[in-house]
């Protein structure tokens, strides 16, 4: 295995140890991402190890091309149809499962999990450890103005400066926080209050 799939497998573990002790209460906890629960997060990370090609390509031509869409539909039933233990399970059996969306490489896979990892754990006040080299490596990638734009994020005139990690970017007013509150402040999450520092705080925070 390269470095990047020993990353992808070791935090995949690590989240499904975490999903093994939640409680229902947990499970429908509103997550990071608007309109998913703990649950359609769950079902949306293990989507790759379950859904063959022709099952997206079906998904996609009803979703009339539109991929998040697809996504929401997929996430949300399959959220409704499988257990808390089957979607655990599903990522906790895949650990080693590799796989690329498209135009994002393995990088991007780990980004996907690493996120949507954080969708799941910050809500929940659980603290999943994310070693400095991960964290640096999904920091940058998802430090583009074309995620900014996807994520509708506007920076202009915001310094983020991590208290955890030797990382910055930007220029401007300081916001400082957590390496993992200012990623997900770079994909357009709010996140709870009193995680984030600076004048600026108040527009990333729930």
């Amino acid at each position: 295995m390269t470095e990047i799939e020993i990353d992808i497998a070791e935090h995949r573990r690590a989240l499904a140890t975490v999903l093994e002790g939640l409680d229902d209460g947990q499970w429908d906890t509103p997550s990071l991402c608007a309109g998913w629960r703990v649950r359609e997060v769950a079902a949306h990370l293990t989507m790759p190890f379950r859904y063959k090609l022709p099952k997206v390509a079906l998904g996609m031509l009803k979703a009339r091309g539109n991929f998040a869409r697809m996504a929401d539909r997929a996430a949300r039933h399959d959220a409704a149809t499988m257990t808390t233990a089957e979607l655990t399970a599903a990522l906790a059996d895949n650990a080693d499962f590799v796989w690329k969306p498209p135009g994002g490489g393995m990088d991007g896979a780990l980004s996907h999990d690493v996120i949507h990892g954080l969708d799941i754990t910050v809500p929940l006040g659980i603290d999943l450890p994310i070693p400095s080299g991960r964290m640096l490596r999904v920091l940058a990638g998802s430090d583009s103005e074309r995620g900014r734009k996807f994520f509708g994020v506007d920076l202009n005139g915001i310094e983020l400066r991590a208290d955890d990690l030797d990382w910055s970017l930007g220029s401007g007013t300081p916001l400082s926080g957590r390496a993992q509150d200012l990623l997900l402040v770079l994909c357009g999450r709010k996140v709870p209050e009193g995680r984030l520092r600076g004048e600026p705080g108040a527009r990333f925070t729930r």
